[in-house]
């Protein structure tokens, strides 16, 4: 439902989802538990998608009990193309429409040289981080385009345009997501705006696996405002995109990176 303040304060009606369907990839945690809570608080219904559906399941719980919207939690892996095609399908069953898609979703593995990279490896990560939102955003797209329009929201990283020898198949796969954005903004337009999120060190799951004296070390002087950003804190932006805010923004990659150097 609509947030009680927006009679009060006309702006905020803009970032109003009332009754819209919102999928998000990668969804059950981090970045994208925080967006798919968000939407719904903004009186959306959400699509929870990931690889484990206990945690999507758990998350479409918390939903439901906090913001009365529905929730429909759904097992994806993104890097195969059925998988994609199913979940967009049972997104169109269960709620007959689709009016904002999140390709969230993503992995990084370590790996210990460049000349030791596998083809199964490189696979996963290109499958994961640029396939399927290639897939899902034209699912998405095609649909959103004969069905009253929508928004599309990449989430790429700031390793796309300053990548490091220890992500290098990622930041390609993340430099392909950019790219895409652009070409999907004018393929679908003006029905469908379609942009992308492109996030600095943020302190999710991810950052467990950190030497975290040796990054605290860094942010302080390679970041303006010295620290990794919360998963929360991808809110704001991703609200703009999925809402009436951004209606003249299309084909726009926005750094959230704290000031990186």
């Amino acid at each position: 439902m609509s947030n009680e303040n927006d009679s009060a304060n006309p702006d905020l009606a803009m970032f109003d989802l009332t009754d819209k369907v919102c999928v998000v990839t990668g969804g059950s945690r981090g970045m994208g538990k925080e967006m798919v809570l968000a939407f719904a608080r903004a009186g959306a219904d959400v699509v929870i998608a990931s690889r484990k559906i206990e945690n999507c399941e758990r998350l479409a719980l918390q939903v439901e009990a906090e913001t009365g919207r529905q929730a429909l939690p759904i097992a994806c892996h993104v890097g195969h193309w059925d998988q994609c095609e199913t979940l967009i399908t049972a997104t169109l069953e269960r709620f007959g429409r689709l009016d904002v898609l999140v390709n969230n979703a993503g992995m990084s593995p370590l790996y210990p040289s460049l000349v030791e990279v596998g083809e199964d490896l490189y696979d996963k990560v290109m499958g994961v981080n640029l396939k399927g939102p290639f897939r899902l955003s034209a699912l998405a797209g095609d649909h959103m385009q004969k069905n009253g329009g929508g928004s599309i929201i990449n989430v790429s990283s700031i390793s796309s345009i300053r990548p490091t020898p220890h992500e290098t198949v990622y930041a390609g796969a993340k430099a392909g997501l950019n790219a895409i954005t652009e070409a999907f903004a004018k393929a679908y337009g003006p029905e469908v705006r379609v942009n992308c999120i492109m996030p600095g060190p943020f302190l999710t799951d991810i950052s467990t696996a950190w030497d975290m004296d040796a990054f605290n070390l860094r942010a302080e002087n390679d970041i303006a405002l010295g620290r990794g950003g919360d998963a929360d804190e991808v809110v704001g932006a991703a609200l703009y995109f999925a809402s009436d805010a951004s209606s003249y923004t299309t084909g726009s990659i926005l750094k959230i990176d704290g000031g990186t150097a």
